[in-house]
């Protein structure tokens, strides 16, 4: 049952869109770099191409934010964006070159891009002065994740990696149907912004937590695009790759149903500084620790500050900074920012790395970008409380 703040809240048909939406993330992001290696691309291809989703991020969400500030139809552009992103993954059934799946790619994150900002500004407008009850709506979707994650891995033992493209095709099906049903939000009424967009940006502590933001998202882009690899290579069945992956997101589930918590007794700042820490010690003992089950879970509990506490607090400080008709806006620069230029850069680079210096090498230097973003954040973000959270 939803907490008693949200009840005037559509908690379910919040939850069953983010869960929906990411079963299809828990069953593209571990094994898609497997099929691509089952499709014959060396490392810095898979690279590249996995950073095409994450290129498109950096121009998509402000597009898409633009459209939604003139149009004011959020849930709507996520139904219809997420019907054409459908559309585009299906040619993957028919193309395996390198420059026609790069089209395809392509096309694919630029409808994808839409998803994510309108619906934590579309979920954040519902909660109103309840967002400290963000993690508890945010959690199904990592539950999605777990379930098509766990799931996936099994039949991939059995069944052939060319199989991946139906799941991940009816997962995409099932979050369409679930978007159909998600409520429009309405905004505030007499609000007057303040500052303009491009004032908020030019803020210390917000540019510092954007620049964090992107190295974070830099400094995980070896392990979105090859930790299932590195798994694989190291003796790891598939089932257990799909268990490495739930463990992380069990510790992100756990990180959202603690956020109202946290919130009360520290700063979002001082948050960030401990998801940031655990991030380094996190990519240091994936790479250099890899045989060891023992380390290699341990690694992956940290997902909970890495990414579950992290972005919680990110998205809760994104709402602060940019109020009103700005926070579609402030969400698609935060997601063109961090999970874009960053996301591409860390794609890239890892993709370079893997081959040029080795795994481990390049796990380790994804630690150093976190200990930059930490750096970054302890220097200019000053400590933001929330108050009322519950």
């Amino acid at each position: 049952m939803p907490p008693p703040s949200l009840r005037s809240v559509p908690y379910w048909r919040l939850s069953a869109f983010y869960f929906a939406y990411f079963t299809q993330v828990g069953a593209f992001a571990p094994y898609f770099s497997l099929y691509l290696a089952s499709l014959g691309f060396a490392a810095a291809q898979i690279g590249v191409l996995l950073s095409l989703g994450q290129l498109m991020r950096v121009v998509g969400p402000n597009y898409w934010g633009w459209i939604a500030d003139r149009r004011r139809e959020r849930a709507r552009i996520i139904a219809v964006t997420l019907a054409f992103g459908g559309a585009c993954f299906a040619g993957l059934f028919f193309i395996d070159s390198f420059w026609g799946m790069s089209a395809l790619l392509l096309a694919m994150g630029f409808f994808a891009s839409a998803s994510m900002p309108l619906t934590e500004s579309l979920t954040l407008s519902h909660l109103r002065d309840a967002t400290a009850d963000y993690g508890s709506i945010r959690l199904w979707g990592s539950g999605g994740f777990i379930v098509a994650g766990t799931l996936v891995g099994y039949a991939l033992d059995v069944l052939p990696v060319a199989s991946l493209l139906w799941m991940v095709l009816a997962t995409h099906i099932a979050g369409w149907v679930c978007a159909l049903y998600v409520p429009d939000a309405l905004e505030s009424a007499g609000h007057v912004e303040t500052e303009p967009v491009w004032s908020v940006l030019r803020r210390p502590e917000v540019a510092a937590l954007l620049g964090a933001c992107l190295l974070m998202t830099l400094a995980h882009g070896p392990l979105y695009a090859f930790f299932s690899i590195y798994l694989v290579e190291h003796g790891y069945s598939k089932a257990a790759v799909g268990w490495m992956w739930s463990l992380g997101v069990i510790a992100e589930i756990i990180a959202f149903l603690l956020m109202p918590a946290l919130l009360r007794r520290y700063s979002l700042s001082g948050i960030l500084l401990a998801c940031f820490a655990a991030t380094v010690a996190r990519f240091l003992m994936i790479g250099w620790g890899v045989d060891s089950v023992l380390v290699t879970s341990a690694a992956q509990l940290l997902h909970g500050l890495s990414f579950g506490a992290y972005h919680a607090a990110a998205v809760t400080a994104i709402h602060r900074w940019f109020q009103g008709a700005h926070q579609v806006r402030g969400q698609a620069i935060y997601l063109s920012v961090s999970f874009g230029v960053g996301g591409v850069l860390g794609s890239v680079f890892s993709g370079i790395g893997w081959d040029g210096i080795g795994p481990a090498w390049t796990f380790s230097a994804a630690a150093l970008a976190a200990l930059a973003g930490f750096l970054l954040v302890q220097w200019k973000v000053r400590p933001i409380s929330i108050q009322g959270a519950r």
